[in-house]
């Protein structure tokens, strides 16, 4: 890669859509940090593996749809980068085969941190890893990509949803909490939401190439309102889990974000499909923005409980001092 082709590989890589891919991973941090598991060194593996893995699916994206005709004069929004010619087919390649590597040197470095000596567990998220990797690439590479039969909002559920957030979750505690599925179903809803607008945004020249997304099979109008059915699902997912958790009114703070939402499905509903580039970055900021006010309703609740420790020991320890030192270091070690 040349320092002058700098600028044109951070177009390739999409910088404006890591916001949504560390959703999931903010959303399993946070529920972590709420059973007292949060560590940072997982925290950043989490981080590292999950923007190499996006970028990757970006680059095999740029790849997939230009060899496959996808990408083309007719498509709106930006231009990509092979079918622009900025960037060869074969330095394409070389890029997937690097962030490939990537991914796994992180992956691999991840599950030790988080697992030790654990083999199963290790063995088990390995094997994760991998499906995410080839998700990430067949979803526009191959001979019969899964993005092209419609299949990738399903794919996005899983990983940008489930795996996302209850696999992070997993990493930081060592076990499953069947609850967060609700919070996770959130995440993938959100992020399908992300996907329609991109599609019915390029429905016209995915029509013409062959790419069978939702929006093709079932008509722009019925996308709008499957569009209106994934923003209402994601919000019912995520006021089930705070009444199941319910506490006080002020954990619902994550309602701030609603009009952001509603502006985005308005936005979808009545604009042209060639307006609606500048709704996929707002619907991926709303998403993440959704989830930093979630997450700071357990934060806080999660430091409010050390805090209110430390008052504890600290009165305790002017009657017992020897205690306030075990107790101190309980904290510390055993959360």
């Amino acid at each position: 890669m040349e320092q002058a082709s700098v600028k044109i590989w951070l177009q390739a890589f999409r910088l404006r859509t890591l916001p949504l891919a560390l959703s999931c991973i903010g959303m399993g941090a946070f529920l972590a940090a709420d059973a007292a598991a949060f560590r940072w060194s997982v925290f950043l593996l989490c981080v590292a593996t999950t923007v190499f893995l996006q970028i990757l699916s970006n680059l095999a994206n740029d790849y997939g749809d230009t060899v496959n005709g996808a990408d083309n004069e007719h498509r709106e929004g930006p231009r990509r980068t092979v079918q622009a010619g900025a960037i060869s087919i074969g330095a394409m390649r070389m890029a997937i085969y690097i962030f490939i590597a990537l991914c796994l040197g992180s992956g691999v470095s991840l599950l030790i941190v988080s697992f030790g000596l654990n083999w199963e567990a290790i063995g088990f998220f390995f094997g994760l890893g991998l499906l995410s990797i080839f998700a990430a690439i067949a979803y526009t590479v191959g001979r019969r990509p899964y993005g092209y039969i419609g299949l990738g909002d399903l794919s996005v559920l899983i990983f940008f949803g489930l795996v996302g957030v209850m696999g992070s979750y997993y990493l930081f505690t060592q076990r499953l909490a069947w609850t967060n599925v609700l919070p996770a179903m959130s995440c993938g809803f959100f992020s399908i939401a992300v996907l329609n607008v991109n599609n019915i945004r390029d429905i016209d020249s995915d029509r013409r190439a062959g790419k069978f997304s939702i929006p093709v099979r079932i008509g722009r109008k019925n996308a709008v309102v499957y569009h209106w059915v994934l923003i209402t699902s994601g919000w019912t997912a995520a006021l089930a889990y705070s009444f199941s958790h319910f506490v006080s009114v002020g954990q619902f703070i994550y309602l701030l974000s609603l009009p952001l939402f509603l502006r985005n499905g308005w936005a979808v509903a009545t604009r042209p499909s060639s307006a609606l580039d500048p709704y996929l970055k707002q619907m991926a900021l709303s998403t993440l923005l959704f989830v930093a006010l979630l997450g700071l309703v357990y934060s806080c609740s999660t430091l409010n409980h050390f805090v209110n420790r430390c008052v504890y020991i600290g009165s305790a320890s002017r009657a017992t001092p020897n205690i306030n030192v075990v107790r101190y270091y309980t904290i510390l070690y055993n959360p």
